[in-house]
C-alpha cells in the first residue's frame, strides 16, 4: 500500500528556512535509497508500509522538520570535519525519532556487518568511528560492531567505550532543546543543530583522530580520553603538512646565501676602465660569487616559546635564506594551515602566524625542507627535539623517523634562533649536544 506525504506539514520552524512546496521521489528502505535535498526542495523516501519503510520516512522528515538548510562554516563549526557533522546529525535525528517512539530497530538493512568487517580489514579507524556515530541507537549498530569485532576484537571494545560516551552526552539534552530550531544568539545555525549536533561531531573528531586501541593499555588511557576533561587520546601520526599560501611578502636585499661581487683581472664583459687607475692590480672586471644558501626551519610550537622580535632579527640577519616556521594546532580535523614560508631567497612576510600550540608535523616539514634546497644548502632546524604527533603527544616511532632524516642529510640542530647565523659560515659536519635535543638527541646517540 502506497502511503501519501506531506512534507509541508512538518516544517514548522522557528529559522529562517523558506516554507516552499518539496516534490517527493519514490525510495527505498535501503542505506542510502532515501534523502532530504535542502537545495533541490526534493524528498526521496519509501512509500510503502512496512515497519522499515515508515521508520525511514519519519527519518527524512525529522530531516526536513530540524536539520539546518544551509550551514555557515565559519566561526563555531570551522574546526569540525564535514563527515564528522553528517555523521552526528545523523545520530541526533535518530535520537529524536527514538525519543518519538519510532522503530529505530528497523534502521538496517542487512549490510552492516559486512561493512564493519571491510572496514577492518582495511585498517581505517576514522571511517569506523564515523560509521559507528550514524548507526549508534539503531538496528545497525549491533551488527556493524559484530563486524568489527570480527577481524579486530580491540576496535570493538573502543568502539563500546565511545557509546557509552554518546549515550553520556545524549542524556544531557531534553527533547525540546535537542529539537530546537531557533537561531542561536549572534549565530545563523538553530540551536538544537549547535548545542547538539556540533558536540557530537567534536567528540566524534576527537575520536577518530586518536590511534585505534591495540593493547590493553591503550584501551585504559582511550577510555580515560573519553572522561569529562579528559585529554586527547594519541594519534601516532603526524599531521598532513597544509602550506599557509595566504602571506603577503617584500622583496629584502640579501646578504647572506646570496651573490657576492668581487674584483677580477679577467672578465667577458661590463669592464670598469676606471680601476686601471684606482686598484694596483688593474683588476676592471667583476664576477659575482653565489655563495652556498640554507633552509632554515624553526618549531613554533609553545614548549619553543620564540619571540617575535627573534624572528624578526633572524630575518633581518639573513635575509637571503629560506625560512620555514610551523606548528599543528592538536586535532584538527579541517586542514588548517600548519607551516608557513617567513622567508624566501630574497622575499620575506610582512607578517605571520605565532604558531598553533603543538608540534604535530615534524617529520613532514623536514620533508618539505629538504625539497626546498638547492645544490649545497645547508638545513638547519631550530628545535628543543620534542617530536609529537597530531594530538601532540610524544611518539618514539615518529622521533626515530626525525632522527633519521637528520643523521641521513646532515641537518644542523640549535636550540636558539641566535645560533642560526653562526651554523650557515661552519663547515664541515655538526658536533651535536645530544642532552640538549630531548628525544631526537637520544635517538641520535643510539644511530651513532
Amino acid at each position: 500500500m502506497t502511503r501519501p506525504v506531506f512534507p509541508n506539514l512538518v516544517v514548522g520552524r522557528s529559522d529562517l528556512a523558506e516554507v516552499q512546496p518539496w516534490s517527493i521521489v519514490p525510495g527505498t528502505s535501503h542505506r542510502g535509497a532515501a534523502s532530504c535535498d535542502f537545495a533541490t526542495r526534493r524528498l526521496t523516501v519509501p512509500l510503502g508500509s512496512t515497519p522499515a519503510d515508515r521508520v525511514v520516512r519519519a527519518h527524512e522528515l525529522v530531516h526536513l522538520r530540524l536539520s539546518p538548510a544551509h550551514l555557515d562554516r565559519d566561526g563555531a563549526l570551522s574546526d569540525i570535519s564535514d563527515r564528522a557533522l553528517t555523521c552526528a546529525e545523523e545520530l541526533r535525528v535518530n535520537t529524536v525519532l527514538a525519543r518519538l517512539s519510532f522503530a529505530t530497530d528497523q534502521l538496517r538493512d542487512g549490510s552492516e556487518r559486512l561493512s564493519g568487517e571491510r572496514l577492518s580489514e582495511l585498517g581505517n579507524w576514522q571511517e569506523a568511528v564515523f560509521f559507528y556515530v550514524a548507526v549508534h541507537g539503531t538496528g545497525s549498530a549491533r551488527e556493524y560492531l559484530g563486524g568489527v569485532r570480527r577481524v579486530r576484537p580491540e576496535w570493538a571494545k573502543a568502539l563500546r567505550a565511545f557509546s557509552a560516551a554518546l549515550n553520556g552526552t545524549l542524556r544531557e539534552f531534553s527533547t525540546v532543546k535537542m529539537t530546537s530550531t531557533q537561531l542561536a544568539d549572534g549565530s545563523m545555525v538553530p540551536a538544537g543543530y549547535l548545542d547538539v549536533t556540533v558536540r557530537l561531531a567534536r567528540l566524534a573528531d576527537r575520536v577518530a583522530g586518536a590511534q585505534a586501541p591495540s593493547t590493553a593499555e591503550e584501551l585504559k588511557q582511550f577510555r580515560r580520553s573519553l572522561q569529562p576533561g579528559g585529554r586527547r587520546p594519541a594519534s601516532g601520526t603526524f599531521a598532513p603538512l597544509v602550506l599557509d599560501t595566504t602571506l603577503e611578502y617584500k622583496v629584502i636585499q640579501s646578504r647572506v646565501g646570496g651573490g657576492r661581487v668581487s674584483p677580477e683581472v679577467y672578465g667577458s664583459g661590463g669592464a670598469r676602465i676606471n680601476r686601471l687607475l684606482t686598484d694596483p692590480q688593474q683588476r676592471i672586471f667583476t664576477r659575482r660569487r653565489v655563495g652556498a644558501g640554507a633552509v632554515v626551519v624553526i618549531d613554533q610550537s609553545g614548549s619553543m616559546d620564540i619571540p617575535v622580535d627573534e624572528l624578526e632579527a633572524l630575518l633581518e640577519a639573513v635575509p637571503g635564506v629560506t625560512v620555514l616556521g610551523y606548528s599543528h594546532r592538536p586535532g584538527d580535523a579541517v586542514g588548517n594551515p600548519n607551516a608557513w614560508l617567513l622567508a624566501d631567497r630574497g622575499r620575506r612576510a610582512l607578517g605571520w602566524p605565532l604558531g598553533n600550540v603543538g608540534n604535530g608535523v615534524d617529520g613532514p616539514v623536514l620533508r618539505y625542507a629538504l625539497s626546498l634546497r638547492r645544490n649545497r644548502d645547508r638545513v638547519v632546524w631550530v628545535t628543543d627535539g620534542q617530536v609529537t604527533d597530531s594530538n601532540d603527544h610524544p611518539n618514539e616511532g615518529l622521533s626515530e623517523e626525525c632522527a633519521q632524516l637528520v643523521r641521513r642529510h646532515q641537518i644542523f640542530l640549535v636550540r636558539t634562533l641566535g645560533e642560526v647565523a653562526g651554523c650557515l659560515r661552519v663547515g664541515g659536519i655538526q658536533s651535536i649536544q645530544f642532552g640538549e635535543f630531548g628525544r631526537i638527541g637520544r635517538k641520535l646517540r643510539n644511530l651513532v
